[in-house]
């Protein structure tokens, strides 16, 4: 069979790359992936076919059917859990299925204020004088709340089904945690605010960074970083002509409640 072909930005910055490799790479998916930095010209670029558009990309049959490109971060990850029903990308139960897509739809549409002002950037540490408005703060707040209430309603349906739950937003690991993933870098990027965030919330949180596919996932951020072509200075240089600097955090680092 063929391999499909996932094309995108390189993760350590890409939201919306990352939540596809995310799924791709936690439920061991076979892929081919190709990273690009689009940003710098001095680099090589995607295949003509592939110039600026919007990414990612699959081509999931890249030899067969080279035309058949599925755009859009959660149009594939559809398409990845319709043709890998084996491994429930989406919660088994019906109602945690409904609420696992509610709660993506929301994220892909909404927070527009979180994520325009606070760029992704894994090993970005932002300290200083943030202006964090209103706005965010609030949207932060849904956010918490978003977390909080997908865990509370787990935890019940999962009891009530005698099924054991792994602390994931709806026990299993799904699509649902990989939209929620690079969200985690901006709480973590910017101390953002996690002002009422249940127990649970925050045991989902350190479930995510201490799951040891998500820390293969974080070692391969650094491992790119590695490489001076994956730089892309308008998601590190965000701060200009303020005091805030930016470090980043060590690989070792770990989320404490």
């Amino acid at each position: 069979m063929e391999k499909p072909v996932f094309i995108g930005l390189y993760t350590r910055y890409s939201s919306w790359t990352v939540r596809v490799e995310t799924v791709l790479k936690y439920f061991d998916i076979p892929h081919e992936a190709q990273m690009w930095n689009v940003f710098n010209d001095e680099t090589e670029q995607p295949p003509a076919p592939f110039r600026g558009g919007l990414f990612p990309v699959l081509q999931p049959k890249p030899k067969s059917d080279p035309s058949f490109l599925i755009h859009d971060s959660l149009a594939i990850c559809e398409y990845l859990a319709e043709t890998n029903p084996e491994l429930e990308l989406w919660p088994q139960d019906e109602k945690l299925r409904a609420l696992a897509r509610s709660a993506v739809a929301v994220m892909h549409s909404g927070f527009t204020g979180l994520r325009n002002t606070f760029a992704c950037n894994f090993l970005a540490k932002f300290t200083g004088d943030i202006e964090i408005s209103d706005e965010i703060v609030k949207e932060c707040r849904k956010m918490v709340d978003l977390w909080s209430s997908c865990r509370a309603t787990t935890i019940q349906r999962l009891s009530a089904l005698g099924q054991t739950d792994q602390g994931f937003l709806f026990g299993k690991f799904t699509i649902a945690d990989a939209f929620f993933w690079p969200v985690l870098w901006r709480f973590r990027s910017y101390g953002l605010p996690a002002t009422g965030i249940s127990d649970e919330g925050l045991k989902w949180m350190k479930t995510m960074w201490s799951d040891p596919k998500m820390r293969l996932l974080q070692a391969s951020y650094f491992e790119q970083a590695l490489n001076p072509d994956t730089v892309m200075p308008n998601y590190d240089n965000i701060f200009p002509g303020t005091s805030v600097k930016m470090g980043s955090f060590p690989e070792n680092w770990t989320f404490t409640c």
